[in-house]
């Protein structure tokens, strides 16, 4: 599958909101003095008075996003996703989650692919903290056009949500047309002898492993798994029965990400081999593309677990 064109998901996500301002006075967006890499300069840029740069001091930003859609403001605050969700856990939790406020999260730098920033930057952790926030949508775009997308629904939808971005460009997987739906996975390809299930940048190298995969005579269906809560169990339990061996795939540590709450669903509905693409531990510094194959983030590894569910199924 040839993924010539790429983008960058934050940029997308900085356009979005500035055509999201220009319609929605009640707008409001906030950064941690990372606006340049954010990509919310661009509100900042075209809506001065509704921007608000609090400085190195997160917690405090979500204390005040809160305040503010206490007070009728649709806020999106934004910072790296390891800041967003490590060191304001609490305040995401008792300012945000439990009074179940209308604040956006959309922190970029998700993942190892931070690269050189190394481990103290990169958030492997953020999605099972914002998973495990009740009242929290969690949602991973795989790329660009679907980020522009999330953006808009979560901006038509009351109530927390957690959007993790990439640092850098990425392929441009969905199809034209590709319309986004929340809590709903997309078929990214059809496939009936083994399902890989994956989320932001894996879907991209779960479409390359589909395709080495059907040369070796085994047809592996993709989900692109955007919405990671709340979860399309309909989709996952279909993939179970249907071809009965799941592969999940997410840059993100397998503890309580993807896997596991896909892993949750297979047991109690429709009992299959589900293997896992993931993160064991903490990463060392690198470019992102020698990380993602040192710890085994890549196209071949799902196929080394798809052909192992196969042969479990078998």
């Amino acid at each position: 599958m040839a993924l010539a064109i790429e983008l960058q998901p934050r940029e997308s996500y900085g356009k979005a909101l500035a055509e999201l301002g220009a319609q929605d006075p009640a707008i409001v967006v906030m950064d941690a003095d990372l606006s340049s890499s954010t990509q919310t300069k661009i509100f900042a840029g075209a809506f001065p008075e509704r921007f608000f740069n609090v400085g190195l001091a997160e917690q405090n930003m979500m204390g005040i996003a809160s305040g503010l859609a206490a007070s009728g403001k649709t806020v999106f605050v934004s910072t790296f996703a390891v800041f967003a969700t490590c060191r304001c856990f609490d305040q995401l939790r008792m300012a945000i989650g439990q009074p179940n406020l209308n604040v956006k999260v959309v922190a970029t730098h998700g993942g190892i692919t931070v690269g050189e920033d190394g481990s103290s930057h990169q958030a492997v952790e953020d999605l099972a903290l914002a998973c495990s926030l009740p009242s929290f949508t969690v949602i991973v775009p795989a790329d660009s056009e679907e980020t522009t997308q999330a953006i808009r629904v979560a901006a038509a939808t009351k109530g927390p949500f957690y959007i993790r971005l990439p640092r850098a460009k990425v392929p441009q997987v969905c199809p034209a047309g590709h319309c986004f739906s929340l809590g709903r996975a997309s078929v990214m390809r059809k496939g009936n002898d083994a399902t890989v299930v994956a989320t932001g940048i894996m879907v991209a190298r779960a479409m390359e492993a589909a395709d080495n995969l059907l040369k070796r005579g085994i047809d592996t269906r993709v989900l692109n798994m955007a919405t990671i809560k709340p979860l399309d169990e309909e989709s996952i339990v279909s993939a179970a029965r249907e071809t009965g061996a799941i592969v999940t795939a997410e840059e993100h540590l397998e503890q309580g990400g993807l896997g596991a709450r896909v892993s949750q669903v297979v047991a109690r509905e429709a009992p299959t081999p589900v293997l896992s693409v993931a993160l064991k531990g903490y990463a060392k510094s690198g470019k992102a593309e020698e990380l993602l194959v040192k710890y085994g983030l890549t196209a071949a590894e799902i196929e080394k677990a798809v052909l192992a569910a196969v042969a479990r199924k078998r």
